[in-house]
């Protein structure tokens, strides 16, 4: 198989309904009653950190980061990461994470939290959140509730139940 020509760029604003189907391909239907994205219905995510990967025309990926806030904190949720079923295991995701959470660095910002598989993320530098510290508003596998810390003393900062916005 040879190398992906693979380009990693800022979403823009036309790549939504692209981005809608690669999500639908994804996750199908049930995307919706997880407790991620019901934490992320009604808030938009922030372009600034949001990134697509392209095979020629083709979008084969997406990462997405919104704003949240973990009691008084501002926070960000990062997910979905999706990548094209056809193009898994060839790097794509590891490339939009690295691209999202050095834009996300840059940026100023000190905490992001995701649900996702721990083996995956924990290369990334995400550890599961401690029981009961900051609290998703919905039933979570306690193991998939995964943070990162950008910026010291992030994680002593961040406590209570996690909120949109």
């Amino acid at each position: 198989m040879s190398p992906l020509s693979l380009v990693i760029r800022p979403e823009h604003p036309d790549d939504g309904p692209a981005i809608e189907r690669l999500h639908a391909r994804a996750f199908g239907p049930g995307r919706f009653a997880r407790t991620a994205y019901r934490l992320r219905e009604g808030v938009g995510h922030r372009a600034e950190l949001s990134f697509t990967a392209l095979v020629g025309t083709f979008l084969v990926g997406s990462v997405r980061v919104g704003p949240a806030r973990a009691g008084e904190r501002p926070i960000l949720v990062l997910g979905p990461l999706t990548v094209d079923p056809s193009f898994g295991n060839r790097g794509v995701g590891a490339a939009l994470m690295e691209a999202s959470l050095s834009a996300a660095r840059e940026a100023g910002h000190g905490l992001v939290i995701l649900v996702g598989d721990a083996p995956y993320y924990r290369r990334f530098g995400f550890v599961p959140v401690p029981p009961g510290r900051i609290v998703l508003p919905g039933p979570v596998d306690p193991a998939r509730f995964l943070w990162l810390e950008l910026a010291a003393g992030a994680f002593a900062a961040a406590e209570g139940p996690v909120s949109g916005g």
